[in-house]
């Protein structure tokens, strides 16, 4: 095999059973270390259960509400689902917690990881594709649904959060995105650029350098102690040029207004208080 033929190959990767199991592993062991799921998985199993399917069909979810379908069209592929429940049932319900420590080995954990990045890559073409066929060129739309499609998991965590009893508002994705999240944006940006021909490169090479760079750049991100987003420098100097140049209003003035009525009152001095302590005596004298 040719060296330039490798993005083409590589573009004809079957999902199916390996990096969709893979996906299915890094999701559910990404929900047993969030706070409080062990509990919950205890308490109540079959929240635990659609939990789990959230993280591992999300994008299928929230992508076909978009686009008007039904939410739980997942269900009918039935090996994927029962696929999912076996991951599910082995990661949090495993004699000895076996499945859990297995996988907790570094070098499976970045495996697992590597190979859930190469599914991201695929969700986004899927989505994209098929919101072409129902929206003819609608660029907007191709972005959102491969948007969707790609971090559907990451963009729903408040409603899979609310299965579980955790209702954290403060955190919606959409108010403080998370990198998976940011870089499946630019993902859908790209591949919907491409497919509407605006962006000149082959779609299995875009395919191959983009995964590649998640690849990368999500075992680097694993295996380094500080968890600095990629395009933290990149958000940095655009939020300074596109919306840093207005500034939200101080309420120096505000509080200036606030605190004189106090200041003056405080201020006042004990001459003042000793002419209106004598105006006060003269008048009970009149009184008098």
């Amino acid at each position: 095999m040719e060296l330039g033929q490798v993005p083409l190959h590589f573009s004809r990767l079957a999902m199916f059973p390996l990096f969709d199991v893979a996906h299915y592993v890094a999701s559910a062991l990404g929900l047993r270390e969030q706070r409080g799921a062990v509990e919950v998985s205890y308490q109540s199993p079959i929240a635990c259960w659609v939990s789990t399917m959230l993280h591992c069909f999300g994008g299928s979810v929230l992508s076909s509400l978009m686009l008007a379908e039904s939410p739980v069209g997942f269900l009918a592929n039935n090996i994927n689902v029962l696929l999912a429940s076996l991951v599910w049932y082995l990661v949090f319900y495993c004699p000895q917690d076996m499945f859990y420590r297995c996988f907790s080995f570094l070098p499976l954990r970045l495996m697992v990881a590597g190979m859930k990045e190469v599914t991201r890559t695929w969700k986004i073409t899927g989505g994209i594709t098929h919101a072409n066929s129902h929206y003819k060129n609608a660029w907007l739309i191709m972005v959102a649904v491969g948007w969707a499609r790609g971090a559907g998991g990451g963009l729903i965590s408040n409603f899979e959060q609310l299965v579980r009893g955790i209702w954290k508002p403060e955190s919606n994705e959409l108010l403080k995105m998370s990198y998976p999240v940011k870089v499946t944006l630019v993902g859908a940006i790209l591949f919907t650029l491409q497919h509407t021909q605006s962006l000149p490169i082959t779609r299995h090479n875009l395919m191959f350098f983009y995964t590649i760079f998640l690849v990368v750049t999500k075992v680097t991100m694993m295996l380094t102690p500080s968890a600095i987003s990629p395009f933290a420098p990149f958000e940095a100097v655009l939020g300074r040029m596109l919306f840093g140049w207005q500034h939200p209003p101080s309420n120096t003035n505000s509080e200036a207004k606030l605190s004189s009525p106090s200041t003056s009152s405080s201020c006042d001095t004990p001459s003042t208080r000793e002419n209106s302590d004598g105006a006060k005596k003269r008048q009970v004298k009149k009184v008098e």
